[in-house]
């Protein structure tokens, strides 16, 4: 199977959230430098006053500099640790990238060169994880590595924890940053593609699947469903794999693979923004 990496979105959210930390720590460490200094010209500032007063053999003064200075010297800043610990952000995030080289080391072993795995293929609606296309179909994959049970009613999402006692812990709805369910994160850019390949003449349908990639989650409650539901790479395509249509050989995929790439880069390109329409075929001011 060849893999082609469209995006890689997820590794540059990881980043994003590692820069976020770091730019953090490095601020931590400005804040906690500066205290450090401010204390250290305190504790001079106290030793010439001790000096001074010995100089003059004041002793009872010397004496209680001697007693403000130990005491000064015990509110030493304390070192941020704030460089060493990882947030939710970035575990969550580490979580999805295991998930999805999961699928790709799994689909690797389980299909054969005519198969072809696009990474990250994106769109006006959205982002699809995975989009596998062969000979037998053509499947847009939107993985969950989550160690819970998931559940769904129609477009509808939720997940419970449990320990390992067996004991409900939490309750929550399942989404994005943008409000929508799995099912409606593969659904709505699987639309777009597949209505974008039928106007340039190829009518083939776009299967969708939610595939649970950690070992450890399990599917709940489901009814009626707006996609197909998997565990394992195995079961996605002893229940997907649906032969294209008889026209569709060797030529054929292959501009459907030049098709979708094309797609692809027209929607990843950065858009310029409009200007305002008030102020459009107006002339520059001089």
């Amino acid at each position: 199977m060849r893999v082609i990496e469209l995006s890689n979105h997820p590794a540059k959210l990881r980043q994003s959230a590692q820069d976020k930390r770091a730019a953090a720590a490095a601020q931590a460490q400005s804040e906690y430098d500066a205290l450090l200094a401010a204390h250290a010209t305190r504790l001079d500032t106290m030793r010439v006053e001790r000096e001074e007063a010995r100089s003059r053999h004041r002793w009872l003064r010397v004496l209680s500099r001697n007693v403000v200075i130990w005491l000064a010297a015990q509110e030493r800043p304390r070192r941020p640790r704030v460089q060493h610990v990882v947030s939710n952000d970035e575990s969550r995030i580490a979580a999805g990238i295991e998930g999805e080289q999961l699928v790709v080391d799994q689909l690797t072993t389980e299909l054969g060169d005519e198969w072809v795995l696009f990474r990250g293929y994106k769109n006006r609606r959205g982002e699809i994880d995975h989009l596998l296309l062969g000979p037998q179909g053509l499947i847009a994959i939107e993985g969950k590595h989550h160690s819970k049970t998931v559940s769904c009613r129609g477009d509808e999402w939720w997940y419970d924890r449990y320990d390992r006692a067996g004991i409900h812990r939490e309750r929550d709805w399942l989404t994005d940053g943008r409000g929508r369910s799995p099912s409606r994160q593969v659904n709505e850019p699987a639309d777009a593609l597949q209505n974008f390949l039928r106007s340039r003449g190829r009518d083939v349908a776009v299967q969708r699947v939610v595939l649970l990639t950690h070992p450890r989650s399990t599917w709940g409650h489901i009814d009626a469903p707006t996609v197909h539901l998997a565990s394992s790479t195995s079961e996605l395509l002893a229940r997907l794999i649906r032969p294209l249509p008889a026209s569709t050989g060797r030529q054929a995929l292959r501009e459907l693979e030049q098709l979708i790439v094309r797609d692809h880069r027209y929607h990843a390109k950065p858009r310029k923004r409009r200007p305002p329409a008030s102020t459009r075929g107006r002339p520059a001011r001089s």
